[in-house]
């Protein structure tokens, strides 16, 4: 008679550059091996291919045979990927994502803690706000540019295409377009940047052409990424629950895998404003 084998559930990483330096990927999995843990269930790592999503789900992984449940660590916005999965039978979730089809989720109000971001900056008297915005193929890049632009429009300010640039989330091009905004003849005030790496890259630039921070230009970046501290000014950041949203994604995953979940489970979770010195006051 063979034993029964213990539950295995798969997290799915789309593979960049420098995955394993990402404080979004390290504290994600921090949260699922936690739940993991906690209910004595095994979890694989698959990191695929971020450009081409036919390779993320390999035939095995669709074997409920193997496979209890897949967890989507972010799916670029390709919900097909995920009804492919639900359509053999798969249970899964998605985090980082807000979904308004009957699929599972659990993510962080990205919109509204950009737009509290650009609305204490405009509360503090800026007229010229500038974002630094993250990849824009993910849903975190282009809610917190959302958010961005919703805050000004509803202080009745009208959107400068000048004062929005990509960073993608990475160092070089974020250099790139801190540097643009910063040659602008009608210079920025203030900047969000959709990352605490683009932030400290932006806080970087501004210091090589003698802006004093936080007098002549204000900076929040979005993550409290702990490369925060070796920052040259204390930076005003959001905090999400990282580590939080992926313990809840494998703890419901498993409801879902058992059955036990009131489905489509759809659970958005708070970040917060944390001030500090780069933001002024």
């Amino acid at each position: 008679m063979a034993t029964k084998r213990k539950p295995i559930y798969v997290l799915i990483l789309p593979r960049f550059e420098d995955i394993f330096h990402s404080y979004y990927t390290g504290e994600i999995t921090k949260g699922v091996n936690l739940a993991a843990s906690r209910l004595n269930v095994d979890f694989l790592v698959h990191i695929t291919d971020r450009s081409s999503h036919e390779t993320w789900l390999d035939p095995t992984l669709l074997d409920r045979k193997y496979v209890d449940g897949i967890l989507f660590a972010d799916i670029d916005n390709d919900i097909d990927i995920v009804k492919k999965a639900i359509t053999r039978g798969m249970p899964c979730l998605v985090l980082n994502n807000i979904i308004h089809e009957p699929i599972n989720y659990i993510a962080v109000n990205n919109y509204e803690a950009a737009l509290q971001v650009v609305e204490n900056f405009i509360k503090m008297g800026h007229k010229h706000i500038a974002t630094i915005a993250g990849d824009l193929s993910t849903q975190a890049g282009l809610v917190r540019l959302d958010g961005y632009n919703a805050a000004l429009k509803k202080h009745h300010m009208a959107p400068d295409e000048e004062y929005v640039k990509i960073g993608a989330f990475l160092r070089t091009p974020a250099r790139q377009a801190a540097a643009e905004l910063l040659k602008l003849k009608q210079r920025p005030t203030a900047i969000f940047a959709a990352s605490d790496v683009m932030a400290m890259e932006a806080i970087d630039v501004a210091k090589s052409k003698k802006i004093a921070i936080p007098s002549e230009l204000a900076i929040c970046g979005f993550d409290d990424n702990p490369l925060r501290a070796h920052c040259s000014i204390p930076l005003a950041t959001v905090a999400q629950p990282l580590i939080e949203m992926g313990r809840l994604g494998l703890e419901m995953l498993y409801q879902i895998s058992h059955g036990k979940a009131r489905l489509p489970v759809k659970e958005v979770l708070s970040a917060k404003l944390i001030k500090a010195e780069s933001m002024g006051k």
